[in-house]
């Protein structure tokens, strides 16, 4: 999972599960703000609890499973969103993105504005559309909209835990900002939009300077002509002893491309 939907999805977790677990103390004072989603039962805050363990045990069919059952017997749950968010990227990481976004269509029934999701349904859509799909130009303008708001929607996003520090966030929020400026770029690269694409990636790889965002940008380069920029980001990624494999092959195969006359 890439460090950006890493970091929100843990920080939403840690922040409910110490909230599950602090129920005991509720007539404490409330703190300002929007009232935080709370257990209505000791069997549901049970529940979230097993939920959250199951989720460090990496098992996506159990995530899914708990997820169900939990969604089954407390249909009234403050938590819905969470749960389903968590269900939804359970099924991403099967590999399984019809269901993801199915699931994730339930999340935006919920909250439209919850950008981890729309993140997610944009970049599905971004990365599995191809060339020959006859719904092509629809598959990726949905992935436009999704990825467009999210770059609106973190804007005014609260902090999905309070533990984190204000620095935190922001440079959580950069980092989501950056990845669906990527996933914009795969949208025009797709589309052969090669200067929309080169905008979007640079735009990417400022804020977030990641090698897969990089070797996207001299891609993109290479395919609009730009030879000398794309050969320099690939020599600079390739002089990393510790470049990814995969990334390593793909900056390859640009500058091998970008080396011809």
């Amino acid at each position: 999972m890439k460090r950006i939907m890493l970091t929100g999805m843990l920080a939403l977790a840690t922040g409910l599960t110490c909230l599950v677990a602090q129920q005991p103390a509720a007539q404490a004072p409330a703190p300002a703000g929007p009232k935080p989603p709370a257990p209505k039962s000791p069997a549901e805050a049970k529940a979230l609890q097993d939920l959250f363990a199951t989720m460090q045990s990496g098992n996506q069919d159990a995530i899914i499973k708990g997820a169900d059952d939990l969604l089954s017997k407390f249909a009234d749950t403050e938590f819905k969103e969470t749960v389903l968010m968590i269900e939804a990227q359970a099924y991403k990481q099967k590999g399984d993105n019809i269901k993801a976004q199915i699931v994730g269509e339930r999340v935006l029934e919920v909250n439209p504005k919850n950008f981890q999701t729309t993140l997610m349904m944009g970049e599905i859509l971004a990365q599995s559309t191809r060339e020959n799909d006859l719904d092509k130009e629809e598959k990726l303008s949905k992935a436009e909209k999704y990825l467009n708001d999210t770059i609106e929607n973190i804007k005014a996003a609260l902090k999905p835990n309070p533990q984190l520090s204000d620095e935190q966030w922001a440079d959580g929020k950069k980092y989501i900002t950056a990845e669906a400026h990527n996933g914009l770029g795969m949208v025009a690269l797709t589309r052969k939009k090669y200067d929309v694409a080169i905008t979007e990636f640079k735009t990417a790889v400022d804020a977030d300077p990641q090698a897969a965002y990089s070797v996207r940008l001299a891609s993109a380069y290479q395919q609009a002509g730009k030879n000398q920029e794309a050969l320099e980001i690939c020599d600079k990624l390739l002089a990393d002893p510790q470049l990814h494999p995969q990334i390593k092959a793909v900056a390859m195969n640009v500058k091998a491309a970008a080396s011809k006359k």
